[in-house]
């Protein structure tokens, strides 16, 4: 495999995370039940990677963790999108590298750089600007949902570390059986008509949106910098809101889209600014 390659992948990975917004637009459920099922197609699909490859499941403390903040995001998210449009709920989501910095200071002391305090002013200004927009739209609540699973995505990235390959699939795997198991009330007690949009939206989410990019995402990091899969990543919140927009005709207001702007460009450039530092010779 060639680093070309692995770039591509990273892409269709996030291009094929990016069409959330618009699937669970169309399933008349609560983003409980959404994210139950969702997440036991998913974990199939990575149930059947792991078997392929050989790779063990790892029960640990740190799969452990990982699958808790996994589940939290993943149940997160899916509400979120329920209450608020979906490019504020992917756009908040994707706060989660501040997240990781500011755990970092927190829990192990990391410093400060000045380029890390005008990236945090500058993300959660621009997270204000949801909020205000919010208040006229009645978009608030989900727009704090969608804010917490951006601090639980951090959680996971930070919970897992450096660990290896085998505890980081095994955390998914962990992840997804959780999800499911705080959805399947709502499976049960919440109206879920399964119509054939239903279920095709459904399969699509569960194995085209979330199965097999955390395949393409497992397979490709290991020959790409984190720099360049931090920036790959920043496809998925460019694209939801335009699917969105297109499929549905849903538009976020315009403090909303300028708030996106600055969470979107901030964080790239902070993670270019990170990605530079870390290749200087010390």
């Amino acid at each position: 495999m060639t680093k070309n390659k692995a770039v591509m992948e990273l892409l269709l990975c996030s291009a094929l995370w990016s069409i959330a917004g618009i699937f669970m637009k169309l399933i008349p459920w609560s983003g409980f039940a959404i994210a139950g099922v969702r997440s036991v197609l998913a974990g199939t699909v990575m149930g059947l990677f792991m078997l392929l490859r050989h790779t063990p499941f790892v029960l640990c403390r740190r799969s452990v963790l990982g699958g808790i903040a996994l589940c939290a995001t993943l149940t997160l998210f899916s509400v979120a999108n329920k209450l608020t449009t979906a490019a504020n709920a992917i756009v908040l989501q994707f706060t989660a590298p501040i997240w990781i910095m500011l755990l970092s200071a927190l829990l192990f002391h990391a410093s400060f750089r000045r380029a890390d305090v005008i990236a945090v002013a500058l993300t959660f200004g621009g997270i204000a600007l949801f909020f205000a927009d919010g208040l006229g739209t009645g978009n608030t609540a989900g727009n704090l949902i969608a804010l917490g699973a951006g601090l639980t995505f951090g959680c996971y990235y930070v919970s897992l570390g450096d660990s290896g390959e085998d505890i980081r699939m095994s955390s998914v795997l962990i992840g997804h059986a959780l999800t499911f198991v705080a959805g399947l009330p709502f499976l049960l007690l919440t109206p879920t008509p399964l119509t054939l949009q239903t279920a095709c939206s459904l399969g699509i989410l569960g194995v085209f949106q979330l199965g097999v990019p955390y395949v393409l995402l497992a397979h490709a990091s290991g020959w790409c910098s984190p720099l360049v899969c931090s920036l790959l990543g920043a496809v998925e919140p460019l694209l939801n809101p335009v699917w969105v927009a297109i499929f549905d005709g849903e538009v976020p207001g315009l403090l909303a889209l300028a708030g996106a702007l600055v969470v979107i460009v901030t964080i790239t450039l902070w993670c270019i600014y990170n990605g530079k530092n870390e290749e200087k010779p010390t």
